[in-house]
């Protein structure tokens, strides 16, 4: 079966989140690993050393992960994914700018190197699935 482009633009992104799902439950790619709690700011573990992680946090990369993948069988829902997507990641990294980084509102929880990722998530996604989902680029 051949896919077109913005399929496969949105089964690697949701390979890659299953990835990152994965990757943060693995002591020493997630340092503090003997810190990492279920949710909430307490949880001290960082992906790559960098990115605050929890296991509620590492749940959700895996299901947003499936997510892409199995919508990436479909263009439309290949374009709804990443599209989709992206605005999650805007209200995500708009949510982490406005919660306290120590209260119980970041309950994923999120540090400041999570926030600009997601920025960075959102107009990535949100500019490949708009790109990829014209005229002929949609199709090969």
């Amino acid at each position: 079966m051949s896919r077109t482009n913005i399929q496969k633009a949105a089964l690697v992104t949701g390979a890659v989140f299953l990835l990152v799902g994965v990757l943060g439950f693995i002591p020493g790619v997630t340092t503090n690993f003997g810190q990492l709690g279920f949710a909430g700011p307490g949880s001290e573990a960082l992906l790559l050393g960098l990115f605050q992680v929890s296991i509620l946090h590492n749940i959700v990369h895996f299901l947003f992960g499936v997510a892409g993948v199995l919508m990436a069988k479909t263009a439309s829902g290949a374009r709804n994914y990443l599209i989709g997507g992206g605005a999650v990641y805007v209200v995500l990294w708009i949510y982490g700018l406005i919660i306290g980084h120590d209260t119980p509102a970041n309950f994923v929880p999120f540090n400041n190197a999570d926030n600009w990722l997601h920025l960075f998530l959102a107009i990535g996604m949100i500019g490949v699935g708009f790109l990829l989902s014209r005229g002929a680029a949609a199709r090969r």
